[in-house]
């Protein structure tokens, strides 16, 4: 006796060929079958008609932590079909203090962040520093760690250096491109890359540095491309919504921490400082990220002058700072071996209020930008392979009975599972805790804190897969 069915949705699985209405039936946690007619018995079916059924939404850029915006970012993932995530920045103690609450039945990998002011205490720190930063996360749990740049970024030889010692360590290694040199720009971006030496990166959100900052917006994108062309070693992801993200505080002496909100203030053409920001949030420039009750949210004008200064300006933030072409263009640019360019789409979300996989991404379906297998090919199979969790973006016989169902017409979400047991149901979520994905030396901490650990290797080589 199976499990669960689910019956009648049309089901995409790039990897296996499949893109036909069929049933798919799960037992102990894993794909038991997929076929056009399942025949029972099994202990619950749920009936999937005129809905589309993937392998479990993987975004692999995503913010998690409160200082981004709030508690609720597991939860806001789950609410948009979401199975499986990258955290991108941490805290990591934060997180993992806060997902028995807040967890929402995902599976979590966290990057710590590796910058100053907060685990560095300056932008030039010694490899030891760097050591002793890397293997105490990995030890706690997390997957790896990530330089934020483009926000607070580090010396250019020191940000190679740190590269270098986390592959070293056997950690996964992101990186939001900026220096003290160039910033999160296409200069940045060039630089992370020559940095890099031609070692596995993950150089997070490409989009992030086509915004026209340097050349035109269109040039920018033309120069990336070319760039991860070759450079076959750097995997990303880009997102498709036009709000960035950010954060608003100001230092005692009025001076902007965020680079990037530095950056968003110049091209809206306010001072890049604390006046800066009150000018450009009264003339609904600038967002500020605030809790709605339950999740996060965004708001701008007075209203928000008043949440950012209650908070001594220490919130998260938001501007329109992306532009349409280069989102359109890095989701579909393919390398002349039929790969995709950039391997994921992502949302650079979670507690972020901008989870529009489905909401934006089903659109380049339907502008015939992307196939509706490579759609699921970008937001599932391939950032499963960048993650190593072989096991997850498909759904062959014994692979993680990880799914997303959803209206194709409306661009929502319906249902999804994780390991066969549903995460979101009608509309709620019904997940509890999470799964945390780490490396083998932080699985007795993950199990000490009473959550169950995914181990994969970050050091192992992964092979890119064409467009399917």
């Amino acid at each position: 006796m199976y499990d669960l069915i689910l019956r009648n949705a049309q089901v995409v699985d790039p990897l296996n060929g499949v893109n036909t209405v069929a049933d798919v039936a799960i037992e102990d946690g894993k794909i038991a079958k997929v076929e056009k007619e399942i025949a029972g018995p099994a202990k619950a079916e749920r009936d999937y008609t005129g809905l589309v059924l993937q392998p479990g939404i993987i975004d692999s850029h995503v913010h998690l932590g409160s200082m981004w915006g709030s508690y609720y970012g597991h939860r806001m993932l789950a609410l948009k079909g979401v199975t499986t995530c990258l955290d991108m920045a941490g805290p990591m103690e934060d997180i993992l203090d806060n997902v028995d609450e807040y967890g929402a039945g995902l599976n979590v990998a966290i990057l710590q962040f590796a910058s100053p002011p907060f685990t560095f205490k300056n932008s030039t720190p010694s490899k030891d520093e760097m050591i002793a930063l890397i293997d105490k996360s990995l030890e706690d749990g997390a997957l790896g760690v990530k330089l934020l740049g483009g926000h607070y970024p580090l010396d250019p030889e020191v940000s190679s250096t740190l590269v270098e010692t986390a592959l070293e360590r056997r950690a996964y290694v992101a990186w939001h491109a900026g220096t003290t040199k160039h910033g999160s720009n296409i200069e940045g971006m060039q630089e992370a890359v020559e940095m890099a030496r031609g070692r596995p990166l993950h150089l997070a959100h490409i989009n992030a540095y086509c915004r026209g900052a340097i050349h035109n917006e269109i040039d920018e994108c033309r120069i990336a491309i070319d760039l991860l062309e070759k450079n076959p070693n750097i995997m990303c992801e880009s997102y498709i919504s036009p709000k960035n993200g950010t954060r608003l505080t100001c230092s005692p002496d009025g001076t902007i921490q965020s680079k990037v909100t530095g950056n968003c203030l110049r091209r809206f053409g306010f001072s890049e400082d604390r006046e800066g920001v009150r000018a450009c949030i009264l003339a609904k420039k600038a967002f500020v990220v605030y809790d709605a009750g339950g999740y996060s949210d965004l708001c701008t004008g007075e209203e928000a002058l008043k949440l950012w200064e209650a908070a001594n300006s220490d919130v998260g933030g938001s501007f329109n700072v992306n532009p349409p072409i280069p989102r359109i263009n890095l989701a579909q640019a393919k390398r002349k071996t039929g790969e995709f360019v950039v391997d994921a789409i992502s949302t650079d979300g979670g507690c972020i209020p901008r989870n529009v996989i489905l909401e934006l991404g089903l659109s380049l379906v339907k502008l015939d930008v992307l196939t509706l297998p490579e759609f699921v090919q970008k937001t599932s199979l391939n950032p499963a392979r960048m993650l190593r969790l072989y096991n997850k973006g498909h759904l062959s016989v014994g692979a993680d009975a990880d799914i997303t169902v959803y209206d194709f017409a409306r661009q929502v979400p319906v249902a999804a599972y994780v390991a066969g047991s549903p995460i979101l149901e009608n509309g709620e979520v019904v997940g509890k805790k999470a799964n945390i994905v780490c490396t083998g030396k932080g699985a007795d901490a993950i199990a000490k804190r009473g959550l169950k650990s995914i181990v994969v290797d970050p050091g192992e080589q992964i092979q890119r897969l064409k467009a399917l």
